[in-house]
């Protein structure tokens, strides 16, 4: 295992800027000013495949990928989006999607820190590792935690998006997000970085981005990255190591690129576990989450893709494109099956741990034509859009069950050998057609969206044991409308905007390795959404107010929870308002963040039973609001903070079990300077400021499971331009 304690590795950074602070002062700031990189924007922000500028402050950008009508500006588009810059990934030293994500006030992660998936809750509603896309497909983005090393946006757009995406493999409808990879920019550039995570984990990863040709038409982006070291979980040692290749050619009517990756991530020395209690005891108070419970679990998550696209412009109006991905992923250990059941109220449980093994293969396809003409006096800009996604399954699981302890456990826990092989378990092929138009008139004051997307399901089931086609299987179809407008009353500084979608889904996949009916995938279901809110950009500084209401079916656990029966018999409905801010208030200040408040409610249980209580994982208030001030006194050096906040939420169906409320602080600083005439960036964060231990939120619908908040966790890192 590699080790470096923080104070060498503070000794260290901090001699870097006092051998570049012996240069002369005025000289640097000038020299600073004209060599720090800067963002290149290759093409007019016009075409829906150009990617949008930076807003103000560079944080987030003016706009994002709406599925298929491509990007969008903000103020055009009637939904709630935020796409997240490159830049944010750097300054912030996000390791993972979910850190990003900590800037969204409506969004929480939902699996306790450290494991391997990232999985999440918008508006109230589970989107998992499958709902993630790479410009606007689904089933090809890396499993696991995906590497923004190789990624110039993460965008979240919040809601149903069977409209403009197709239907997200993992059934999810609070929102998609979706991954936009870097480009080769115009002037070369060869980055280098080193850091450490506090508990031992090194870290370097190597940029490097090339133009070729007479007019700059063919690009080269190469990202890789590797880290090794021990976590913050006792014991737990992770390494990482990814390699991506985003390849383009830029010419006057075409378009195309071609996107490479490969990750590779294991753990050794333990696993978080996830954390389900018994139904008549209180929650008892969080555990340190350095505990490891599982102090013999290691585990192993593998992926490679690749990813093509075009598009052609035929004339100014008229273009067309397509897309053609393949990913493969494997993965084997610990990654999904060591759980913590039937909690006491004295930390007593049942270790329910299983050793799987399971792959995913996967085929996206899309392809489509834009048109832009008018009719009188109104505009219009026409999409024709089809998508189809093929998946096939597999896994196999072996299980062992022990008692421990969640504050005293049991360090010689027995784990089960993973089984040798993992047999086709399902295939499912999502397929759509859509048409959508989006009409402007009085000048593009009023812009109005309408589509209908035809979507198929078809699902087939494997008995893992002897191959059978378990019934039931699904093949079905529906139309699914949606409605989009946007009105600027005042000019452009000001938008309202209202939709409604509808759309279907796949149905839920048992995924409790301890159920009765394990790896059910359940039949498709139709959800809905309504939204109406403003925008309003004063230029520097922008603010988004939304309210919102989310109906979907949900799953309902019966019998035992040793071992349970899932049915989908459940609704909830989501109600909520939310406030979104970001840009800059001055010259040296910015701010990124916003407040949410939502209503959760069953609307359908088990029997009637549990009618019109609050919803399962709904905290009535969630807020994230972060500030970034460049320190006039001395130029180059930025402090940032940001604060984190979750109140009280039900983890159970009948309101009896009720995690508290939550805040953490996260603090961070920056230095930008010269050696020796390269661009050197010093960055050091420290998220969980204060140490807090704490329930972050609640992982299922069904049953009274909890996350467990992140440790303090001080990330490193020195970069420099070549």
């Amino acid at each position: 295992m590699l080790r470096m304690t923080p104070i060498a590795l503070a000794m260290g950074m901090l001699a870097l800027p006092q051998w570049a602070l012996a240069q002369s002062a005025t000289n640097e700031n000038a020299e600073i000013e004209r060599t720090l990189p800067t963002v290149n924007v290759s093409a007019s922000a016009d075409q829906p495949s150009d990617l949008p500028a930076p807003y103000a402050g560079g944080q987030v950008a003016k706009g994002a990928r709406l599925g298929a009508l491509g990007n969008r500006n903000v103020m055009d588009t009637p939904f709630n989006i935020t796409s997240y810059t490159a830049e944010l990934i750097e300054n912030q030293q996000a390791r993972s999607i979910a850190d990003v994500m900590a800037n969204e006030a409506s969004v929480r992660f939902t699996t306790t820190s450290g494991h391997a998936y990232e999985n999440f809750r918008v508006r109230g509603f589970d989107v998992n590792s499958s709902e993630i896309a790479i410009n606007g497909m689904f089933g090809l983005a890396p499993s696991g935690h995906v590497p923004l090393e190789a990624m110039e946006r993460v965008e979240v757009l919040k809601g149903p998006s069977a409209l403009f995406s197709g239907m997200p493999p993992g059934g999810g409808v609070g929102g998609v997000i979706n991954l936009v990879p870097k480009r080769a920019g115009d002037d070369p550039l060869t980055r280098v970085s080193v850091g450490y995570q506090s508990a031992g984990q090194l870290m370097t990863s190597v940029d490097a981005g090339r133009r070729f040709g007479e007019r700059k038409e063919f690009g080269a982006r190469i990202n890789g990255a590797f880290s090794d070291g021990d976590t913050e979980l006792d014991g737990q040692s992770k390494k990482r190591q990814f390699l991506s290749g985003a390849f383009d050619y830029r010419g006057e009517a075409l378009k195309a690129t071609l996107d490479v990756h490969y990750g590779k991530e294991s753990f050794s020395g333990g696993t978080p576990a996830m954390y389900w209690f018994q139904s008549t005891t209180p929650i008892p108070k969080a555990l340190d989450p350095r505990t490891n419970l599982f102090p013999g679990a290691s585990g192993t998550l593998e992926s490679k893709a690749v990813i093509a696209r075009a598009e052609y412009e035929i004339n100014r109006n008229v273009s067309l494109f397509a897309g053609l991905g393949a990913m493969s992923f494997e993965q084997t250990g610990f990654i999904n099956g060591t759980h913590a059941r039937n909690i006491a109220a004295n930390g007593n449980f049942t270790a329910a741990t299983n050793g799987t093994r399971s792959y995913t293969d996967s085929v996206s396809a899309e392809a489509g034509v834009r048109s832009r003409f008018t009719t009188g006096n109104v505009g219009h800009e026409l999409v024709v859009h089809l998508s189809n996604l093929e998946q096939e399954s597999g896994s196999a699981t072996t299980s062992t069950s022990t008692t421990s302890n969640i504050y005293n456990p049991v360090t010689t826990l027995v784990m089960p050998d993973s089984p040798a092989y993992a047999p086709k378990t399902s295939e499912t092929t999502l397929s759509s057609l859509a048409l959508v138009d989006t009409l402007a008139f009085m000048e593009d004051r009023v812009l109005l969206t309408l589509g209908l997307r035809y979507l198929n399901v078809k699902t087939t089931n494997y008995n893992a044991a002897t191959g059978a086609v378990i019934i039931p299987s699904y093949d079905k179809s529906a139309v699914t409308p949606a409605l989009g407008i946007v009105l600027k009353p005042w000019g452009q500084g000001v938008s309202l905007y209202g939709n409604y979608v509808q759309g279907l889904s796949k149905g839920a996949t048992v995924t409790d390795t301890s159920a009765t009916n394990k790896n059910f995938v359940f039949a498709p279901y139709e959800t809905e959404q309504m939204e109406t809110g403003v925008k309003w950009n004063a230029g520097n500084f922008t603010n988004t107010v939304s309210l919102f209401e989310i109906t979907k079916p949900t799953t309902l656990a019966n019998g035992s929870s040793t071992n349970p029966t899932y049915t989908d018999d459940g609704e909830k409905r989501v109600r909520g308002l939310e406030w979104n801010t970001f840009g800059t208030l001055t010259r040296n200040l910015r701010v990124l963040g916003g407040i949410a408040h939502s209503r959760g409610v069953q609307t359908k249980t088990a029997n009637n039973q549990y009618n019109g209580n609050v919803a399962i994982g709904t905290p009535r208030w969630q807020g994230n609001l972060g500030a970034e001030w460049d320190v006039p006194a001395l130029s180059g050096l930025t402090l940032s903070g940001r604060v984190v906040s979750t109140s009280s939420q039900y983890l159970d169906a009948a309101n009896q079990q009720k995690a508290s409320g939550w805040s953490i602080l996260d603090v961070g600083a920056r230095y930008r300077t010269l050696m020796s005439g390269r661009p050197l960036v010093l960055r050091v964060n420290v998220n969980n400021l204060f140490d807090k231990r704490y329930w972050s939120g609640s992982f299922s619908d069904s049953y009274a499971m909890a996350t467990l908040g992140a440790p303090r966790t001080v990330t490193a890192s020195a970069t420099m331009d070549f």
